[in-house]
């Protein structure tokens, strides 16, 4: 039984065959039991995270591909209201007794007060299944996390928000892979919980920076003859709606096999 995300399975299925001597049968679906709502946002990421707090969309996990980019919108977004009064009573009584004293506990636990949560390889164990026992239990609106979050955890969430679409894989910057973005976008919509799950991507930054300086200068000619846009930052790759919608249709790219069995992986 293997992912919705594996694509072709053909060198799986001639390599069964090989072995075995006899053909295997191939049983494929790409059936959700909550079907995904897709959507290319052009406003700006606070504004967005408000609206879908409001639209009662929670919980939301953003996704970041850096640690650090994840654990600065964490702090970027506590200037939102998240929870209610009540709410925050609810998680402070859930942390009463939990220790955060290594340096970064104290950060950790003012944002889990306030709702939200961090989740990436670089915390602490303890915090992290932390993060996923507060989600699990529906006490955090908010999950700002890596791309880590999209494989195999128990994690509930209504919302994903790709905060850009494409990674550096450690050689390079590229645009995410059709089988990543399906991963981590299968995550929205909680199975017994949700009708649809919300699938969100936002443009890029400058883009949505020109756009609403081109609405705030439409119909006076002075300030649109006077606009600047905006240029991607240097070495940035670029995506667009188009980018987007392409991904939610393609097809996953297929699995290279690379397992060896080395002298070293046998000792």
């Amino acid at each position: 039984h293997m992912s919705a995300t594996l694509g072709p399975t053909d060198f799986i299925e001639r390599d069964l065959t090989r072995v075995t001597k006899a053909p295997p049968d191939s049983v494929r679906s790409d059936r959700r039991p909550v079907p995904l709502n897709f959507e290319y946002s052009e406003t700006p990421l606070a504004e967005r995270v408000a609206d879908l707090l409001t639209l009662k969309k929670a919980p939301v996990y953003l996704v970041y591909f850096t640690q650090r980019d994840a654990s600065e919108a964490a702090q970027s977004l506590m200037s939102l209201t998240i929870c209610t009064r009540e709410e925050k009573a609810g998680i402070a009584k859930a942390l009463e007794g939990v220790r955060f004293n290594s340096p970064y506990g104290k950060e950790m636990k003012r944002w889990l007060r306030h709702g939200i949560g961090v989740h990436h390889a670089g915390l602490l164990p303890r915090y992290r299944i932390l993060v996923e026992q507060l989600a699990q239990k529906g006490f955090l609106k908010l999950i700002c996390g890596t791309d880590t979050l999209g494989v195999g955890i128990n994690v509930p969430i209504r919302t994903v928000v790709f905060t850009q679409l494409f990674k550096y894989d450690g050689q390079k910057a590229g645009i995410l892979s059709v089988r990543d973005f399906r991963q981590i976008a299968g995550r929205g919509g909680r199975k017994g919980y949700d009708d649809v799950g919300y699938v969100i991507a936002q443009a890029p930054e400058h883009a949505i920076a020109n756009k609403g300086a081109e609405e705030k200068a439409a119909g006076d000619p002075k300030k649109s003859k006077k606009l600047v846009k905006q240029k991607a930052p240097e070495g940035a790759v670029g995506w667009d709606a188009r980018t987007f919608e392409k991904h939610m249709t393609a097809q996953p790219e297929g699995l290279q096999s690379r397992f060896e069995v080395s002298h070293g992986m046998l000792l």
